[in-house]
């Protein structure tokens, strides 16, 4: 999985109609809005402390950030900006529509010693796991010219690295200060089960067909996030669903806004706000976790 993603973003913008998939920035400018609104909120309670970073991991086309900056401006907030991204084709449309922004393969080498406002939206999916069945992990064969698992049953996931990612994050903002929003797919509490899974050209894939030519990924456990960050000197909030989330922002009075300023698009808007909010779209799949320094309050719509 790890292979075939490195290979896969590397090569490609997997985003959009000509892609493979679409995110919420890509569906609608509120979501965007709505992250750069939450963060801007939490450094005005925490005394709107200088020298405060914007990062993202996973940047996509840069369209998120775009959005967010946008309205961190509108609140006296202007941070720089920071991209953690590894594919030379993604970091070249994020520096279309960012050249002053800095990019980074990890998190530790962000420069400065400012407050961190992080986003990872669809970030942690994409990062590898291994699955088990029983004490035994699962194996993949070559048969003929396709690979096969040669072992089924009860499956258990596990991904160091998105702990290790979740511990990263949790020590940059314990040394430095600020929050994080962690946004995907997955379920709030551990449980067993198979959710890998392959998307080429909007359609749910064979995972093991065609690897490097389609993205894998699978739902993310935010209960062991949550669990990676003890002991860090951090908080976290949340995780709470997509929709719960974004009405609490006020994306209901962000899209009657909208469409009084471009009757035209009403149709367009509305049906996005429902695509991203809705239960029987993304609004009760994807969650939203915060991590946050113990002096930063919480994010509104995840306080306890």
């Amino acid at each position: 999985m790890g292979e075939a993603n490195a290979h896969y973003y590397a090569t490609r913008d997997p985003l959009g109609e000509e892609g493979d998939f679409t995110t919420a920035p890509e569906i609608s400018q509120m979501f965007g809005e709505m992250v750069g609104a939450a963060l801007a909120d939490c450094w005005d309670r925490a005394g709107r402390p200088e020298n405060a970073i914007y990062a993202e991991l996973g940047p996509g086309r840069g369209t998120l950030a775009t959005d967010a900056l946008r309205v961190m401006a509108q609140a006296g907030l202007n941070p720089e900006a920071h991209f953690v991204e590894t594919s030379p084709v993604l970091r070249e449309l994020q520096r279309q529509r960012h050249p002053s922004a800095g990019w980074h393969s990890s998190l530790v080498d962000i420069p400065g010693d400012g407050p961190l406002l992080l986003v990872a939206n669809e970030f942690f999916d994409a990062l590898p796991i291994r699955q088990w069945v029983g004490d035994e992990e699962r194996r993949v064969a070559l048969e003929g010219d396709r690979f096969i698992f040669t072992n089924d049953g009860l499956i258990r996931e596990e991904s160091s690295l998105r702990e290790a990612v979740a511990r990263d994050i949790s020590a940059g903002i314990a040394s430095r200060g600020g929050a994080a929003l962690i946004v995907d797919y997955g379920h709030l509490r551990s449980a067993i089960g198979d959710t890998l899974q392959a998307v080429q050209g909007h359609r749910y894939a064979d995972v093991l067909a065609n690897p490097g030519e389609q993205d894998l990924t699978s739902h993310v456990d935010f209960e062991t996030l949550a669990r990676a960050t003890e002991g860090t000197g951090v908080a976290t909030d949340g995780p709470v669903e997509q929709g719960q989330w974004l009405e609490a922002l006020g994306i209901g009075q962000r899209t009657a806004a909208l469409t009084k300023a471009s009757p035209e698009r009403a149709d367009e808007i509305v049906t996005a706000k429902v695509r991203l909010c809705d239960s029987r779209a993304m609004g009760s799949l994807f969650k939203v976790m915060a991590i946050r320094h113990g002096d930063w309050p919480a994010p509104v719509g995840l306080e306890r």
